[in-house]
């Protein structure tokens, strides 16, 4: 049996850097029409920002915020071999620099009625994602179909039309409680998020919590596929020869949050010149600029801590992580990649 169905990782998940106009722009190179875009301005403060085709162009949520969604003038379309973007700060301040991180869905919607709960959904089983959009009913129990034919392994939930969390579901952590992405906050206990039930291959379950307010919600699901995608989790052992994570391919995008105590999460990605040696760090909890610490190693086969810190790697700190590959650690023709 192949190692991975999946060669080359960017035709489903790619980033690309850009220079604001300050105006409007084309931005190419993504190498597919995006589902999911996750701009940020690499050299000034401002909010992440995410945009989704399933709530539709102009449309955004902030994953370093608690605020409702607004419209305004970001992501304008998603295109062919990208997006455009308009005039807004956040997504193209004149002569500032960007990064957007971009999934792959369906590049259209079908209506979903394996939960109680009918769903919206853009879904992509091969690289396992999808967008799934539904109305809360606020009720116990309640069940909404993702679309992937796999168990998630990760669910980024927000309330689109309300101030609430960004509530965030991942295997290592469990069914029991959650991780809010706008926050520092540890693992916490809560049976109104999923009312203590494991995700299935059609469907999630959703207590009466944050995700299933009533009121229209937003989900980016993630189940793992062999050789391009990876959730787990890992013990820091503080020391500058830090953890070293196997994810079975060489990563292009990690991101690390530690779930025993309270830190900032953490984004590292291949395209933004300095890693290895001087990693470029995003935050998607803080308005703040990228930085060049702490050190993370993006390896032929997974990825390892170079530095002490509480944010990837505390000695006994407990940490969760979420990466994609740019290439699987062999091919499905049996071709072993080689480390940068």
């Amino acid at each position: 049996m192949a190692y991975s169905t999946i060669n080359k990782g960017s035709s489903y998940f790619n980033t690309v850097l850009y220079t604001g106009n300050g105006t409007s722009q084309s931005i190419t190179g993504v190498g597919f029409k995006p589902d999911y875009v996750w701009p940020k301005v690499r050299n000034d403060t401002n909010v992440h920002l995410n945009f989704d085709s399933v709530r539709g162009p102009l449309k955004e949520i902030y994953p370093t915020l608690t605020n409702a969604e607004t419209t305004a003038n970001g992501v304008s379309s998603f295109n062919t071999d990208g997006f455009s973007v308009s005039s807004d700060n956040g997504v193209n301040r004149n002569g500032y620099n960007f990064v957007a991180w971009n999934w792959l869905g369906a590049n259209s919607t079908a209506t979903n009625t394996n939960g109680s709960i009918t769903s919206v959904v853009s879904a992509n089983t091969t690289s396992g994602f999808s967008i799934v959009s539904y109305t809360g009913t606020a009720t116990a129990g309640a069940t909404v179909g993702h679309g992937l034919g796999a168990v998630p392994k990760m669910l980024i939930i927000k309330q689109r039309n309300a101030n609430s969390n960004w509530i965030v579901y991942h295997v290592s952590t469990g069914n029991t409680g959650d991780l809010k992405l706008q926050a520092t906050s540890a693992f916490g206990i809560d049976i109104n998020d999923w009312a203590n039930t494991t995700p299935t291959s059609s469907v999630f379950t959703l207590g009466n919590g944050t995700p299933n307010q009533s009121g229209t919600m937003i989900a980016y699901c993630f189940a793992e596929i062999k050789g391009f995608s990876k959730f787990g989790s890992y013990t820091g052992n503080g020391s500058a020869d830090g953890t070293f994570v196997y994810t079975g391919f060489k990563p292009a995008f990690v991101l690390i949050k530690c779930y025993s105590n309270a830190t900032d999460w953490f984004i590292n990605d291949n395209q933004r010149l300095g890693y290895n040696g001087a990693n470029y760090v995003l935050y998607p909890d803080l308005q703040s600029a990228e930085a060049s610490s702490p050190q993370l190693d993006l390896l032929s086969n997974g990825f390892k801590t170079r530095t002490v810190d509480s944010m990837i790697n505390n000695s006994g700190y407990t940490y969760i992580y979420m990466a994609f590959a740019s290439n699987p650690f062999v091919t499905s023709g049996g071709i072993p990649v080689t480390a940068r």
